[in-house]
């Protein structure tokens, strides 16, 4: 007979609830465990991925209370951002209402999982009593000078008037009313992350459990690089143009330079030195129409400014200046020198625009000197430098320090390093965000709001169409304030907080998530602090985890943590496919977590999501995988009925070797070969029989995995506790010592007979069994041995 899952995962659920089994607090007799998943946004329903993610970290945090651990595992929403805003437009309602709806249905969903959740540490970002510490947060960065406020351009729809993220703006439109999409310069804040720069980089080298992908992928978003800065001079009036290159080796072979179409000198008086003036601000308008992405992935276009030159400072040489949309403002200097023989996106802008090449490094496997007529790509391999005055013959490696000594000693470049890293923009024209807590006043200036008045709260009947501007700019009553120095009318600063900003310090929330007197209590935090285990997509491997450490650094300077680092050990599950692509409602291959939970319960989802792959790669959906987990889980049920007085020894062993496997596999989140383990164990209770103690080892190991099936077992075995109280098993070390192993022995090399002998058997013994072998004697009788190589309990190789 099927167990009733649904009755039993019900009644499971509500015992924990009422019993809170997982709430947490600080103990100071257990050592602590704080695991934590990437808190999801609200969108009204879980999905695979979700169900997932939260299923392997909610396996480490039952494990974990079973082994005596003193768990936090809490979870909240990252309530916050866009996609309300959109679904509020579309739904006709307010994106509060929209959220908190939304927010409803997921706790329904996740707690039929029977996730382990703490939910009286929930928080959700877009509650007043979360963003405030935001906007604390925010004023703690001003008075350090950390934010600060700037002109940044934009992406701006002139319709919706409104600012859009790269991914809103669709074949150079607004995805919303399809205008064309403009550039446009706004005053906006920013985070200085720069500023700890060096920290960010240098402590990469504590997180030994982090995946080397990710510390890789935060290492190149940090971008420190060693080089040159090089002088180039217009060639009227001697005007500097700086340009900064890693590679320095390639000087002599510069034959043009490149321009951002923001360059301050198109700006200036020498743009009436250009005889082409009204082309190159055509193309500048053009290029500023471009968003990033744009600008940087598709065709390189460019147009020379004709009438004036630059001078390469190592040899005199007159180059072309040209301007690019592919070159940015904000990366190094705004100029390049392009060097077209040794770089390949150089190469190709200058075969399109028939501008001259220079070889000045030669490789070692050609024979003659190289041309540049003879090139097909560029050539960015190392080899012997020519055409490089002094520096010819050196190895262009030697060559790099040499001739960046040689330019700064004459005045010409200086030996810089350059970091890709850039300030974060955090000002979004946008309502349902936190509100930047500044005001404007004409007499004093920039004004923070007192940290008394906080929170600036963001008013519920804002005019929401989408339309128009920042909706906060149309409620009087939000922007009319009179000003906290001098009382004179001022106006509220009327953007809100890019939503990275809420997701950058919650985990240390959770530590104290009712907290009133700071965003949260030092104490606890000391106690709960670091994440030991953090668990999530891998998209989130740069941007989420660089600012969740960033801001870790800011507390550490306020003296609120004492701590580098937030997050211990990373896991990045992989995704969710059916059909070999990711699930997506446009491609119709959607499966949904509800129906699976209805037809097979919540216990047989976790076992199959976990069996079907290791946590790291991706997850292939299968419909025959779901039935099989419940099949395993109904023959588990089964064996309750036929428990026998006492097991017999071969059982004993294969238990202990099943401990030993399960407790390894799940402290290392190889849960899919743990599972198999258990499978192999119930294959041979149902060969031998179990008694009681056998059986309640199995369920105890099934109880991170198949929480709610292996609680119900356990009652029936009749323990008054929940089986998340249980002792974890542990494993005798003797019944792992095989009593009899077979060896396979080989004769130069080639297998030539296997034998059965006792384990751990010496090699004088072993030699004795292997010349009474008489299946060995063809091979070995009346040859002497040259050498006799046992690898014990495994191999014997004899060489005759």
């Amino acid at each position: 007979m099927e167990y009733n899952f649904k009755e039993i995962e019900e009644k499971w659920q509500k015992i924990w609830q009422e019993k809170k089994i997982f709430t947490a607090e600080v103990k100071s007799d257990k050592p602590k465990y704080y695991l934590l998943e990437m808190f999801p946004y609200p969108s009204g329903k879980i999905h695979m991925g979700h169900v997932r993610n939260y299923t392997i970290a909610d396996v480490a945090a039952r494990y974990r209370l079973m082994r005596g651990f003193n768990v936090l595992h809490p979870m909240g929403f990252d309530a916050f951002g866009q996609p309300a805003e959109n679904a509020a437009i579309k739904n006709r309602t307010r994106p509060d209402i929209w959220t908190h709806k939304c927010i409803d249905w997921m706790k329904i969903e996740l707690k039929k999982m029977g996730f382990s959740y703490d939910w009286e540490r929930e928080v959700s970002t877009c509650d007043s009593s979360y963003y405030k510490w935001n906007q604390w947060i925010f004023l703690k960065m001003l008075e350090r000078g950390i934010a600060y406020k700037k002109a940044s351009n934009v992406n701006w729809c002139p319709v919706c008037e409104t600012t859009l993220a790269n991914e809103e703006v669709v074949d150079g439109g607004c995805w919303r009313c399809y205008a064309k999409v403009e550039q446009k310069e706004l005053e906006q804040w920013f985070l200085k992350t720069t500023e700890y720069k060096e920290r960010l980089l240098e402590d990469l080298s504590q997180l030994k459990e982090w995946p080397q992908r990710v510390i890789a992928m935060q290492t190149n978003w940090l971008g420190k690089s060693q080089g040159v800065e090089i002088y180039f001079k217009l060639k009227k009036d001697n005007k500097t143009i700086p340009v900064f290159t890693t590679r320095v080796d390639t000087i002599f072979g510069a034959t043009y330079i490149v321009l951002a179409p923001e360059h301050p000198l198109l700006k200036s008086n020498i743009k009436y030195q250009i005889s082409n003036i009204n082309e190159v601000f055509d193309y500048i308008e053009k290029a500023q129409n471009k968003t990033k992405l744009e600008r940087t992935e598709k065709d390189k276009t460019g147009v020379e400014a004709k009438g004036i030159k630059a001078i390469n400072p190592v040899n005199n040489e007159e180059v072309p200046i040209w301007i690019a949309d592919y070159v940015l403002m904000e990366y190094g200097t705004g100029a390049i020198m392009a060097v077209p023989a040794h770089d390949q996106r150089d190469f190709l802008f200058a075969k399109e625009h028939s501008l001259p090449m220079k070889v000045v490094i030669q490789p070692s496997a050609v024979s003659h000197q190289l041309s540049a007529n003879e090139l097909k790509e560029a050539y960015e391999g190392d080899g012997a430098q020519i055409n490089s005055g002094e520096f010819n013959g050196l190895p262009n490696q030697e060559a790099k320090t040499k001739i960046a000594e040689w330019m700064e000693k004459k005045g010409i470049g200086k030996i810089q390093e350059h970091w890709r890293l850039r300030d974060w923009l955090i000002s979004r024209q946008r309502y349902w965000g936190t509100p930047i807590p500044i005001i404007y006043c004409q007499k004093c200036g920039i004004v923070p709001v007192p940290f008394e008045n906080l929170p600036v709260e963001l008013p519920k009947d804002a005019p929401f169409t989408g339309e128009g501007g920042s909706p906060l700019g149309k409620v009087k009553e939000f922007v009319n304030v009179n000003c906290p120095k001098c009382n004179s009318p001022a106006r509220r600063e009327t953007d809100t907080m890019a939503t990275f900003f809420d997701s950058s310090w919650y985990f240390l929330r959770f530590c104290s998530a009712r907290f009133e007197n700071g965003p949260f209590d030092k104490e606890k935090a000391k106690y709960w602090m670091p994440v030991d285990q953090y668990i999530g997509g891998i998209e989130h491997a740069i941007l989420h985890l660089l600012y969740a450490r960033f801001f870790t650094k800011f507390f550490k300077d306020l003296g609120m943590v004492s701590f580098d680092e937030p997050f211990c050990r990373l896991l990045t599950q992989g995704m969710v496919l059916k059909d070999g692509e990711v699930m997506s409602k446009s491609r119709g291959n959607i499966v949904d977590p509800d129906s699976i939970i209805k037809n097979y319960g919540a216990d047989t989802l976790r076992v199959f999501v976990l069996f079907a792959a290791p946590p790291e790669t991706e997850l292939e959906w299968d419909d025959r995988g779901i039935e099989g987990a419940f099949r395993f889980l109904n023959r588990v049920w089964r064996i309750k009925d036929n428990l026998k007085e006492k097991t017999d020894g071969s059982l004993a062993k294969v238990m202990h070797k099943t401990v030993k496997k399960v407790t390894e596999d799940i402290e290392n989140f190889k849960f899919n070969t743990a599972i198999a383990a258990l499978m192999e164990f119930v294959n041979a209770i149902y060969q031998s029989g179990a008694d009681r103690e056998v059986f309640s080892s199995l369920v105890i190991m099934l109880g991170p995995i198949a929480p709610h099936f292996s609680e119900e077992l356990w009652e029936t075995l009749g323990n008054k506790e929940s089986v998340c109280k249980a002792r974890w098993p542990k494993y005798d070390p003797a019944f792992l010592i095989e009593e009899n192993v077979t060896m396979v022995v080989q004769v130069n090399g080639k297998i030539r007979s296997k034998i059965d002998v006792p384990a751990g058997r010496c090699e004088d013994r072993l030699k004795e069994i292997v010349l009474s072998d008489t299946a060995l004697k063809p091979w070995i009788q009346g040859k002497p041995f040259k050498k006799f190589i046992v690898v014990p309990d495994k191999l014997i190789n004899i060489v005759v």
